[in-house]
């Protein structure tokens, strides 16, 4: 009798494990065969910009790829933070699974973020963050790592007691403040040699005549260094149009087909380059994954590059540089139906 209670005890444990597996199962599969709802609101929707446009692109590829509906909101100015509060509000009141942001204020936003999280919405930072952990996942550059980057080429350029200007773009927002922390460090004893930091506002207008007003204010001034494409562009422009590169030194963070026009030219001597494409694809594909209940990543570096006139053709820095082509050839392999996921 003890042994057929045995027996009917260990049929009773494996009905009970393979009804715990197959639930397990079922309830996956559900979760991955459910349609998700994201919303992304970068800083700006602007067709003028590589950086964004890449980025935005890669949050598309990657919602194509995971069956994801996306809705891409956001204003025309990247220094609007109360027109992308407005969005962001909007969202919220869409209730989507997930919210990505790339928030434009270290503090502004911070209110609506928590009522979205009180709401049961995931929030995802992409580029940049606030000053509350308010987020479930952060993918962005190393923005510090890559003003470290940048100093340390401009160092190799200077001499004791050249001038420095910093152009950076927004005031007190997170990539402004790390990536001119990281110059700085990078530069060492050079940092001494920093003359003025102003802010653009994001413009290429505002970034070319501040550099003009620069160029005047310092005439022995050595290198003017961006902060993102659109300071770093507008300081390029104004020192071309004042026929001064051959006496001042432009370097820079973000790239754009301007960009590399410029460098050719001489006048951008070094760009950090981010991998905006792969920041927005991972943003995507991790929010995926943790709705999915699969294992995620919560803090992702995407990662960037120095690009110099001696490697700017070089295979995988010429695949920074000229983001379309090679996402052409990975949007076709999305729509095939073969990998074509970022690592």
């Amino acid at each position: 009798m003890k042994k057929y209670k045995k027996w009917i005890i260990a049929g009773a444990l494996i009905v009970l494990a393979v009804s715990i597996c197959a639930g397990y199962y079922i309830r996956r599969k559900e979760r991955e065969n459910r349609s998700y709802s994201l919303v992304y609101i970068p800083k700006v929707i602007d067709g003028t910009n590589d950086f964004w446009s890449s980025l935005i692109l890669g949050t598309e590829m990657a919602a194509q790829e995971y069956h994801a509906e996306l809705e891409i909101m956001a204003p025309e100015d990247e220094n609007d933070v109360e027109g992308q509060n407005r969005f962001l509000q909007k969202a919220i009141e869409m209730e989507p699974d997930a919210i990505l942001f790339s928030p434009s204020s270290f503090t502004e936003s911070d209110g609506l973020l928590r009522e979205a999280k009180e709401k049961g919405i995931h929030v995802v930072f992409v580029d940049s963050y606030t000053e509350q952990d308010i987020q479930d996942i952060t993918v962005a550059t190393d923005n510090i790592e890559a003003g470290k980057i940048l100093g340390g080429f401009a160092a190799g350029l200077l001499d004791p007691g050249d001038q420095i200007a910093v152009v950076a773009h927004v005031k007190g927002v997170s990539t402004a403040v790390e990536r001119e922390e990281g110059f700085r460090a990078g530069l060492g004893d050079l940092e001494e040699g920093i003359t003025d930091v102003v802010y653009c506002d994001s413009s290429y207008e505002k970034s070319y005549s501040l550099t003009m007003e620069l160029m005047e204010k310092y005439p022995d001034l050595k290198m003017i260094a961006g902060m993102n494409e659109y300071s770093s562009v507008g300081a390029a422009r104004a020192v071309k149009e004042a026929g001064m590169e051959d006496q001042i030194m432009v370097v820079g963070i973000d790239s754009s087909q301007e960009a590399v026009q410029l460098m050719e030219h001489g006048v951008f001597k070094g760009i950090v380059v981010q991998k905006a494409f792969k920041m927005g694809y991972v943003g995507v594909r991790e929010t995926m994954r943790m709705l999915r209940g699969e294992e995620y990543e919560t803090d992702v570096n995407s990662g960037c590059e120095l690009v110099t006139p001696e490697n700017m053709y070089t295979g995988e820095i010429e695949k920074l540089l000229f983001p379309f082509n090679t996402l052409k050839a990975s949007a076709t392999a999305v729509n095939t139906g073969t990998n074509g996921e970022i690592d």
